[in-house]
């Protein structure tokens, strides 16, 4: 049914994305797919690492070590940003297309009183509104 599964990673908190991580590895080894691990990462220094170069290496090497861990096949994709907070929907959703996804999984944040003062916005409703395959969010 599925055969590229995208799951937006940041690996700054990976342990707070673990629902979304593990339904994501359990889709993709349910369905054979490939699971493509996407992040974005500012064009300089993130608390990750000091430049978008070693950001990338270190998601080829999350996405790597889930592969083998799990057993199912993984590729990465870095996206580098000026501003990730404001780009991070329109760079998600063309990554979504330029990788061929057909499903989409990732986590919602967690509710919390900026949402009752609709301080924050949700960049999983907004995928999930916008992008042309389905969305499963995460909570």
């Amino acid at each position: 049914m599925y055969q590229s599964i995208l799951v937006p990673t940041d690996l700054e908190h990976t342990d707070a994305l673990s629902k979304s991580l593990e339904t994501a590895i359990h889709l993709a080894q349910h369905y054979g797919a490939e699971l493509c691990y996407a992040a974005v990462t500012p064009s300089g220094p993130s608390p990750v690492a000091p430049s978008p170069e070693a950001f990338e290496e270190a998601l080829q090497r999350f996405a790597a070590e889930q592969g083998e861990q799990h057993g199912i096949k993984t590729r990465a994709v870095a996206i580098v940003a000026h501003d990730p907070a404001v780009e991070l929907d329109n760079k998600l959703l063309d990554t979504i297309e330029s990788t061929g996804a057909d499903l989409v999984v990732m986590a919602s944040h967690v509710p919390g009183l900026a949402d009752k003062l609709h301080i924050l916005r949700s960049n999983a409703g907004t995928i999930a509104s916008k992008a042309k395959v389905s969305v499963f969010v995460v909570r």
